[in-house]
C-alpha cells in the first residue's frame, strides 16, 4: 500500500505551528502556502509560493497582482487566483474600517496603509478619490479613473460634482505611480491645483493628494505643492 505523500505531514506541522503560534513565526511563503491550501486540496504548493514571491516581489505584490498576472504564473489556475484576490479584498475591506467614519487627521497612518494596500502594486494608474464631511471623516472611497501604465485623464468638475452628491465638504485625492516612484509629476500638481480651484467656490477643498509608489507615499501637502 502506498504511503501519504510527502507535502501531507508537512501541512499538518505547518498548520499546528500557526495555531499554536501564530502567523508572525511563519516567513512569508509560509503564510502563502497555507493560504493556497484553501485553493489547492492536493500537492506541494511551497515551491508555487516561493515563486509567486519572487515574481511580485513579496507579499504585498501577489496579493496585489492583477488576476491575469497571477494565473500566467505555472500553478495558479482559476481557483488559486480567485483565492488570494478574496485575501487581498478582505485586508482592504478591514484597512477601510480603520477610516470610514473617523477624522483622517487621527487616523492619517491608517489611511496610508489602506490607500497603499490599493494602489501600491498596480500595474496600471488607477485615480481613487475619498470624500470627506466637514469633520474630515470618511464619507466614501471611489475609483474615479484607470489608465495607462503612467497616465491617467481626470477632469476636476466630475471630481467636484460627485462631491456635491455626496455632500463632501472636501476631497483626498489619490493615485499611483505603476513605476514604483512617488514622486509627483507636473501634471500630478497641475492637476490637483485645478481641481483646489474648480471646488472652492462650491466649499469642496481638496485635503491633500496622495501618489502612491511601490513602497513610499508623496503627501503633496507635506511637500508644498497643493498651492501656487
Amino acid at each position: 500500500m502506498a504511503g501519504k505523500p510527502h507535502y501531507h505531514g508537512h501541512r499538518q506541522r505547518l498548520r499546528a505551528r500557526f495555531d499554536e503560534a501564530g502567523g508572525d513565526t511563519l516567513p512569508d511563503y509560509e503564510l502563502l502556502e497555507l493560504l493556497l491550501y484553501q485553493a489547492l486540496p492536493r500537492g506541494d504548493v511551497k515551491p508555487l509560493a516561493k515563486r509567486l514571491i519572487d515574481r511580485f516581489g513579496g507579499l504585498g505584490g501577489v496579493l496585489g497582482a492583477e488576476r491575469e498576472a497571477l494565473k500566467s504564473v505555472a500553478g495558479v489556475g482559476e481557483a488559486a487566483a480567485h483565492t488570494l484576490k478574496l485575501a487581498e479584498a478582505l485586508g482592504v475591506r478591514a484597512l477601510r474600517e480603520t477610516v470610514k467614519g473617523r477624522p483622517v487627521i487621527g487616523t492619517w497612518e491608517a489611511v496610508i496603509d489602506y490607500c497603499s494596500a490599493r494602489l501600491a502594486h498596480r500595474t496600471t494608474e488607477h485615480f481613487r478619490v475619498l470624500f470627506l464631511d466637514s469633520r474630515n471623516a470618511l464619507i466614501k472611497d471611489e475609483e474615479q479613473q484607470q489608465g495607462t501604465v503612467d497616465h491617467v485623464v481626470l477632469y476636476p468638475r466630475e471630481v467636484v460634482k460627485r462631491a456635491l452628491e455626496l455632500g463632501a465638504s472636501a476631497v483626498i485625492l489619490v493615485h499611483n505611480h505603476p513605476s514604483g516612484d512617488p514622486s509627483p509629476s507636473r501634471a500630478d500638481v497641475q492637476l490637483t491645483r485645478e481641481i483646489a480651484k474648480a471646488g472652492a467656490p462650491l466649499g469642496v477643498s481638496v485635503h491633500d493628494h496622495l501618489v502612491i509608489g511601490r513602497s513610499r507615499h508623496v503627501s503633496l501637502r507635506e511637500a508644498g505643492l497643493l498651492q501656487e
